[in-house]
Parts: C-alpha cells; structure tokens; sequence
C-alpha cells in the first residue's frame, strides 16, 4: 500500500497529477486546490489514499495528513467513494466539517453526487467523529463568507473559478471587502 510520494510533477490534466519518482510516473487523483497550486516540473510530495479494485489500483493524493484523514472519514461511509469523497474535499473543508456537526444536510446535499439520503447518513455518521478544534477558524471564515460580495463569486465563477475556491482563498483575507472590485483583485491576487 502507498502512503506517501515525493517526485516531480511530470504531467497534470482534469485533477490527475502524473508524478515521476525515479523515473516510474504514478498517477494520482488530487484536490482542485492542489491541483491548482501545482506546476508542470516541480517538485510535490503528498499524503496518498490507495484503492486496489479487481480493475485498477488509483490513488489519491493530499496535500497534509489531516486532509487525507478527513477523506478517509468521508469514504468510511456507506455510499460515499472515493469519487465522491473527492468532490467533498474540493468544497471548503471548514464549511463542511461545520455542515456535519450542525447537522446541516442542505449544504452537504448541495455537493455534487450528494442526495439527501447520503447527506443524512453522512452527518449520522460523523458528527461525532469530527473533531471540534477548527472552530475558531470556522468562525473567522463564517464572518468573511457572509462579507464576500455575491455579484464578486458570480464574476468570478463565470471566470471558471468554483465556489468553494472562492470561498476558501476570501476566507483567508485579513479585510472585509467594502466593494466587488476590491474583492475580485484580492482573489486574483492571492488564488
């Protein structure tokens, strides 16, 4: 079983980065945020999730260990795979960890490949299993997602950028926006 990697990134398309360890190229599944914040070329080491099926053997990969053991979580749940947990960990994390001890089955139903049936078992599941120390940062980030100027995440979508993106680059400004333009430059700047 694979746990960890570290090589060059030879190739990257559609959330896969083909990584080059001592000339043999793995390719891994990542998070849209790592996928992003990686270049052609250079180096990345990740935390990776193995599946071995009768057909395949993929694997998926994280940047810190407490994101892969959040998915791991995730996938321990009856209906949610690797697929699925994957479109999870590209929403922010905060908003969802929040989802699911509030019991917030809306937010969680919103994700894609995510009904109301699997939202509830999620957060049945897992309530108890979340740990409660981001709750500070959740409060930080709660304050600034309300603050985030809709017509800035409707430009800004429209860009190709996802909400969760969005949200998650917004939610680490030190500022509240008093206008769109402001808020646009300040992702753009920091994604």
């Amino acid at each position: 079983m694979l746990a960890y990697i570290e090589g060059k990134i030879q190739h990257k398309s559609d959330k896969t980065l083909i990584i080059n360890v001592n000339g043999v190229g793995y390719l891994v599944s990542v998070t849209e945020g790592t996928f992003l914040n990686s270049q052609e070329n250079s180096q990345i080491s990740l935390f990776l999730h193995t599946q071995v099926r009768e057909d395949a053997i993929s694997l998926y990969g994280f940047a810190d260990i407490n994101e892969l053991n959040f998915f791991k979580k995730l996938i321990s749940v009856s209906g949610i795979g690797p697929k699925t947990g994957m479109e999870i960990m590209n929403a922010d994390i905060f908003k969802i960890k929040s989802a699911i001890i509030n019991g917030d089955v809306a937010t969680i139903s919103g994700i894609k490949g995510i009904g109301n049936k699997t939202a509830e078992r999620l957060v049945l599941e897992l309530k108890n299993k979340i740990e409660p120390d981001f709750n500070g940062a959740q409060r930080n980030h709660g304050q600034i997602a309300r603050e985030i100027d809709q017509d800035a995440v409707e430009a800004l979508m429209r860009l190709g950028y996802s909400q969760g993106q969005i949200e998650k680059v917004i939610s680490r400004a030190e500022e509240t926006f008093t206008d769109t333009e402001t808020c646009i430059k300040y992702f753009l700047k920091n994604v």
